[in-house]
C-alpha cells in the first residue's frame, strides 16, 4: 500500500523583504529557516534600491509571485500603490506598528512565519497586517 497526502506539497513562498525592514537581521533568520529571501537590494543592486519607486518593486513581486515583508501598511490607502497590488496580485504582509526594534520586527515575523507561508498559498491580491498575536487581512479587492 502507498502512501498518498492528503494535499498536495507546495514549495514554499518566495519572499521579498521591503528596505524597511533592513538589509540583514530579518532576511538572515527567514534565510537560516531555509526559506527564499530577496531584498531591494539583492533586487536592484545597492544604489538603485535606495530610490526604486515603490510602484516598481510592487510589480516585480507580483510578476515573481514573491510575499512582500513590509513595515508600511499605508500602501493600502495611496491609490497609485494600491492599483499596483491588485494589477499584480501582490501577496503582502505588513507591521503595523512602526515602533519595533529590528529585532522585535524578526521576532513577531518569525512567529507568524508558518502562518504567512500558508496564507500566501492562496492567490492574491491582498494585503494583511502581521499583529502580536495574529495576522488579518486588511485589504482585498472587492468583488467583481
Amino acid at each position: 500500500m502507498c502512501f498518498v497526502p492528503r494535499y498536495p506539497t507546495q514549495p514554499d513562498p518566495e519572499f521579498l523583504v521591503d528596505r524597511s525592514l533592513g538589509l540583514y537581521v530579518l532576511p538572515d533568520a527567514l534565510r537560516a529557516r531555509g526559506l527564499t529571501v530577496h531584498t531591494l537590494e539583492s533586487v536592484y543592486g545597492k544604489v538603485q534600491s535606495q530610490s526604486v519607486p515603490d510602484i516598481r518593486w510592487l510589480g516585480d513581486a507580483g510578476q515573481n509571485n514573491w510575499v512582500v515583508l513590509c513595515k508600511d501598511d499605508s500602501i493600502r490607502r495611496t491609490p497609485m500603490e494600491l492599483a499596483t497590488v491588485e494589477r499584480y496580485r501582490v501577496k503582502m504582509f505588513c507591521l503595523t506598528t512602526a515602533s519595533l526594534t529590528g529585532e522585535q520586527q524578526r521576532d513577531r515575523i518569525l512567529s507568524h512565519v508558518n502562518r504567512i507561508a500558508q496564507r500566501a498559498r492562496k492567490p492574491g491580491p491582498y494585503i494583511y497586517g502581521i499583529y502580536e498575536r495574529n495576522i488579518r487581512l486588511l485589504w482585498r479587492p472587492a468583488e467583481s
